[in-house]
């Protein structure tokens, strides 16, 4: 075989006169009667070469040059010149061409069931996924891989400057409660028992920062048995790290650097410093824990001047008052987005759907109002729940609450404050993709901290306190004592302890998320407690952990980004199967390998399991 010499997106003028050898795809064919004009591709760009059958030393070579297809593999040597008839700028090779003396067909393509190109129209994801060695052929694909693999190197050597060790992990683990549901493996050697592959490694991390290894990084594996979604799936990577003798400030600023780090080398964005915004705020403002700052449309809460409202969904809904052992969020409130402009720009077929659409979130519907200008020259309301706004006692208040002007549309939502602020959370989103106002890819990248999230949170289904981020966060350092004085009367004022908890959110997306440690073993004892784990429980999946904390456990946090979802960002993709080399799909099975697959009856008996499982008629 003729070995390269160059890639095919190397060569430019300084080349010109010389002799060079490439390898790679054919990836267009033009034969123009006597020249043969052949664009080549490898990963690295791709070079027009030209067989001239007046000065081939070899007729035959010619013809085999004519017979060559898309995607057919070829080997090639020829001289560098500069290129006849002009200058292609599309092309970083674009000034010169190589003329071909010697051609060396190495593999022959079948008839491909789609060109991997960005030109034309793609298959369907089905068939891209089924032939996946082709759909990464395309030049879009091989960008990301590439993209991706400069994060990770970029990572790596971040980490390394501060004194991390990247340390490997355990695959192979044990079940722990994390809240997803996990993969696991039959264990052949101790029949009837099980591993569970790792939701992440968070236990191990800590365990490591008991050891002494005081800095810990690790670009890791994860696995949860959840449904996939756009942005998730079965398996996915996640840049991972823990940190000993810090608090918060000292993990949030470690970050800060890798994000300045990562976004400067691979697109050469400065990122300022983020802005810190409590929990509390960003569900008052923005109805959701990762607000998307790129553009306005914040909430308002109107509930005092709703109350002096005669509208029977407004009173009801506030006539919802929970006692003093009731949690915050079913106390009844009634809350407002202004869109600006929004009498003109939402249609009431638009509005009209909002209504059903907040149904999905447990709402029973959407208020709307527009404001007009009266004929006295203020600002009035029309259509919807006008009547009952227009009140002297209300309507001024509304105006200067919510900074109405003539030609707005009010969006009301009037249930408890869980309902109404996670509906016009969504709705937020919503209006603003309906309204085209969210910013294109690349315009405008908002970072910001969330922070001080509740340590728990009541599950809505069982009434039992489940833990907002994971079981192993610390309260804040000035909730330590309010969490001990809450938690042994596990009264319901533990929904206003404060975690030592922490996300990073970019453009609406949490792209990491972390916290300090617990490292009291009497403080992790009591979360286990307060989460419904008897003594025995706690002992019987968490013995190794409250066994380290015992024996001079440092003060820890950490963090984990996930690898996926911050590339999709860096590539502008709103698929995260698009950034992983060999993904799932939406139902967690891989096309090209026909994964998941049955196994035999002896394999199973192996592992000491059958299946229930029994096929539909």
């Amino acid at each position: 075989m003729l070995r390269r010499t160059h890639t095919c997106g190397e060569l430019r003028e300084s080349h010109i006169g010389q002799t060079v050898n490439l390898n790679g795809w054919v990836n267009s064919y033009r034969d123009h009667g006597g020249l043969v004009f052949i664009d080549l591709r490898d990963r690295f760009g791709l070079t027009q070469l030209v067989f001239d059958p007046e000065g081939a030393a070899n007729p035959s070579m010619h013809e085999a040059a004519r017979k060559l297809r898309n995607e057919d593999v070829v080997a090639v040597r020829g001289t560098i010149r500069t290129r006849i008839g002009g200058e292609n700028p599309k092309l970083a090779t674009g000034k010169v061409e190589l003329v071909v003396s010697e051609l060396e067909v190495l593999n022959k393509t079948d008839n491909p069931p789609f060109l991997p190109d960005d030109f034309g129209q793609l298959p369907n994801e089905e068939i891209r996924l089924k032939h996946r060695y082709l759909d990464l052929r395309r030049t879009t694909m091989q960008k990301i891989l590439t993209t991706r693999h400069n994060v990770m190197r970029a990572t790596r050597n971040y980490f390394h400057e501060n004194g991390f060790l990247e340390v490997e992990t355990p695959i192979l683990y044990k079940s722990t409660p994390e809240g997803a549901r996990e993969f696991i493996v039959p264990c052949r050697n101790v029949p009837g028992t099980f591993y569970a592959l790792p939701q992440s490694p968070q236990l191990f991390k800590q365990i490591l920062m008991v050891s002494g290894c005081d800095r810990y990084m690790q670009i890791c594996r994860c696995f949860r048995d959840e449904d996939p979604r756009a942005d998730r799936q079965p398996e996915f990577s996640q840049v991972d790290l823990e940190m000993s003798f810090v608090r918060r400030e000292h993990i949030m600023e470690m970050m800060e650097g890798f994000v300045r780090r990562v976004f400067g080398e691979v697109l050469g964005i400065t990122v300022p410093a983020l802005v810190r915004m409590p929990y509390r705020e960003c569900l008052e403002r923005f109805g959701i824990d990762r607000p998307d700052t790129r553009y306005g449309l914040e909430i308002k809460d109107i509930s005092e001047i709703a109350a002096k409202c005669d509208f029977k969904v407004f009173k009801d809904a506030l006539a919802k008052n929970p006692t003093a052992r009731q949690f915050y969020s079913k106390k009844g409130v009634v809350k407002a987005i202004r869109i600006p402009g929004g009498a003109e720009k939402l249609t009431r077929k638009l509005t009209d759907g909002y209504s059903e659409w907040v149904k999905t979130f447990g709402a029973g519907g959407v208020a709307v109002v527009k404001t007009i200008k009266t004929p006295d020259g203020n600002i009035g309301f029309e259509t919807g729940i006008a009547k009952f706004i227009d009140a002297p006692t209300v309507k001024p208040e509304l105006i200067a609450a919510l900074g109405l002007q003539v030609g707005d549309t009010v969006l009301f939502v009037a249930d408890t404050y869980a309902v109404a602020t996670k509906t016009l959370g969504e709705l937020r989103q919503k209006v603003a993709r309906d309204l085209g106002i969210v910013p294109e890819w690349g315009k405008m990248w908002n970072f910001l901290w969330m922070i001080d999230p509740p340590m728990f949170e009541r599950n809505k289904d069982t009434g039992k306190w489940v833990a907002l981020h994971h079981p192993f966060t610390a309260p804040r350092d000035d909730q330590a004592a309010a969490f001990v004085e809450a938690a042994e009367d596990d009264d319901e004022t533990l929904e206003s302890i404060v975690s030592a908890g922490y996300d990073v959110v970019l453009n609406g997306s949490e792209i990491g998320g972390g916290s300090i440690r617990i490292h009291d073993r009497a403080v992790q004892s009591k979360v286990f407690q307060l989460l419904g784990l008897s003594p025995e429980q706690a002992k019987e999946k968490f013995s190794f952990l409250l066994e380290a904390l015992s024996y001079g456990a440092p003060p820890h946090g950490g963090i984990a980004f996930g690898l996926d979802r911050l590339v999709m960002h860096l590539v502008g993709s709103d698929n995260i199967r698009d950034v992983i080399a060999f993904p799932k799909t939406q139902i967690g099975a891989d096309l090209m390998t026909r994964a998941p697959s049955s196994c035999t009856e002896d394999q199973m008996k192996q592992v000491h399991i059958k299946s229930t499982w029994v096929p539909p008629v």
